[in-house]
This record gives C-alpha cells, structure tokens and sequence, in this order.
C-alpha cells in the first residue's frame, strides 16, 4: 500500500528537520528538537522513524544518494570539493562516511560512484594509477571532517583540497 499524501509530507518534513538538528546540534539534537521543526509531535517522528538511530540511518541513506546523484555528472576533484563543500552544511555527510551504523547499499553506491570517478580521472592521467578508491575516501573523509571545524576558512578549505589533489596528481618527471 502507497503511504498517504500526509504521510509523505510529514516523513520529508521530519527528515529535512532533522538534517537540519543534528547539523546544528550534533549527535545531541533530539527527537524532539525535530518534531518542532517539522512542526509535527513527537508521536509522529517515531510512528516514521522508532529509534533516534533509525532516523540517523535515515537521513545518512538520503544524504548518500544525493551525493551518488552528485557524482553522477562530476569529475572526481569536483566531486571531491563538492562534498567537502557539503560537509560544512551538515555532519551528515562525515556521519555517512565515517560511521559504523547500517546504511546498507547506500555506501556500496557512493564507493562504486567513487570507484568509477577515480577510474576516469586516471585514465586522463589526473590521478596516479597506483591510487585505490579506499585511499580516496580515507582522504575525502578526513578533509569533509576537518571541514567542519569552525576554524577552517573557505580560503583554508581550498587550499588544503588542492594540496590533497596535488598528492594525487602523477609525479612530474
């Protein structure tokens, strides 16, 4: 059975609410921070989502497909500084990266997706040949993370990106 309009609408308020706790609050949001933003009770963030990890799980499953959408039309560095670029707006994007909860399929996606940008960008000769997409994501991971330390200036972010795309260019000989 298709969930009702309503229901449609009050999960994507709760998840877009959410997205928005947590990447202000960190881990400490609650579930009921989220249910005033969604403008929903609380009843409702849990008929949707019954444990607070649940609703994490959520949000990273969603942020993971945008960032596979992303890749999609993207070059690796590119791609690389775009999620870098969104790590400033959200933890989600390092929770999705670096944590140990069940997203199930959804990282498999964003490794293939990174997996085939690291592919094209060797073939151009962008990247080393000997660079392996585990390297990549320990990389992306990393910079997405110190990204969000509010001591990191936009200039700073970008300079330390070219620095990472510098390490994975070729040697010149």
């Amino acid at each position: 059975m298709t969930p009702r309009a309503d229901a449609r609408r009050n999960r994507a308020a709760i998840l877009t609410a959410a997205t928005e706790a947590f990447a202000e609050h960190g881990p400490k949001a609650t579930t009921e921070q989220v249910a005033v933003r969604a403008g929903v009770a609380v009843g409702t963030v849990f008929r949707h989502f019954p444990t607070k990890d649940a609703l994490i799980v959520a949000i990273m499953k969603e942020s993971l497909q945008q960032l596979v959408a992303l890749a999609a039309g993207s070059t690796l560095f590119d791609f690389m500084t775009a999620v870098v670029d969104e790590s400033v707006r959200t933890r989600t994007v390092v929770a999705a990266l670096a944590h140990d909860l069940d997203v199930g399929d959804a990282l498999g996606s964003l490794t293939g997706e990174l997996q085939r940008l690291l592919d094209q960008a060797q073939d151009a000769g962008a990247v080393r040949s000997e660079v392996q997409v585990d390297e990549v994501l320990a990389l992306l991971t990393a910079a997405a993370q110190a990204a969000q330390q509010r001591a990191w200036s936009t200039d700073l972010r970008g300079r330390s990106l070219a620095i990472i795309f510098r390490g994975l260019a070729p040697a010149v000989s």
